[in-house]
């Protein structure tokens, strides 16, 4: 998407400001590469913090959780942390009722996350696992990729309902 609009605000920029540019080189184009940079600079890829509203990837009966608190860190919550949510759209006959306030374990963050081999693992979107006090899956299946740093925050056994770990 970002290489979209990039490739589309180019174009905008020489149709509108093509044939002045001739005349005075430079004075366009600059204030054209600011409005592009101030685009890009908002689609900034953020922790997950309060009111942030996530995917529920298991099977205990939510569809959307929004973010109370994340329970480690001050700025928010990244891949393996356990945050506290309320349950705001869920199924009619499910474990888990709308209103509900539940802990989640974040499987999958937009927000990127370095590897010790130096690559990157980032997510299309914000998922999390549905969990007890304990650390346990209220949910008995895991749908979508989860990936392996869930083992070092001893997610082990979210891991083990997984389908597929990247």
């Amino acid at each position: 998407m970002a290489a979209t609009f990039a490739s589309r605000c180019s174009r905008v920029g020489r149709s509108l400001f093509g044939g002045l540019s001739n005349s005075s080189p430079g004075l366009f184009t600059k204030s054209h590469e600011m409005t592009c940079g101030n685009y890009f600079s908002q689609q900034q890829r953020t922790f997950i913090q309060m009111r942030t509203v996530l995917k529920v990837v298991d099977n205990s009966g939510a569809k959307q959780v929004m973010c109370i608190q994340a329970l480690k860190g001050k700025k928010g919550a990244r891949l393996g942390d356990t945050i506290v949510a309320s349950v705001k759209e869920a199924h009619p006959n499910g474990k888990v009722k709308k209103g509900k306030v539940v802990y989640a374990v974040v499987v999958r963050a937009a927000m990127q996350k370095g590897r010790c081999d130096g690559s990157q693992v980032r997510f299309d979107d914000n998922a999390v696992v549905l969990v007890d006090k304990q650390g346990q899956p209220i949910g008995t299946r895991v749908f979508g990729s989860v990936p392996h740093e869930l083992r070092k925050k001893k997610h082990v056994k979210i891991l083990t309902l997984a389908g597929h770990i990247a």
